[in-house]
């Protein structure tokens, strides 16, 4: 399901892949976060997402222009899994609400694995 934006001059639609680009950006501009991750199903390996794939480690719902967003994500080591998760939460939340209008509702991480910045 496509974001829909009424407006005087007329209909906005916003495709999921274009909150999902946004938001991933978003989220790897955050002290902590090494990167996005992708897991494979089939035998549970988890791969570290270059920079130019960083939406295929989020995933958006969109339900009556309410947003919920799920991050997979490796953090670096020695920081605060909670403090990294609380500021991509919020920072994310501002961001893709100014970006898109739209209210995001929920946002969920999935922390994959933990990384030397190295």
């Amino acid at each position: 399901m496509k974001g829909h934006i009424n407006t005087k001059n007329g209909d906005i639609l916003i495709e999921n892949e274009v909150i999902a680009k946004y938001a991933g950006i978003t989220a790897v501009e955050i002290f902590g976060i090494v990167g996005m991750a992708t897991v494979n199903m089939k035998d549970g390996i988890v791969k570290l997402l270059k920079r130019d794939s960083v939406s295929k480690g989020v995933n958006v719902q969109i339900e009556n222009n309410h947003l919920t967003i799920d991050f997979h994500i490796i953090v670096a080591y020695g920081v605060s899994i909670a403090a990294v998760t609380e500021n991509l939460i919020s920072n994310v939340k501002y961001r893709v609400e100014e970006f898109t209008g739209m209210k995001v509702d929920k946002i969920r991480v999935f922390v994959e694995g933990v990384r030397n910045l190295d």
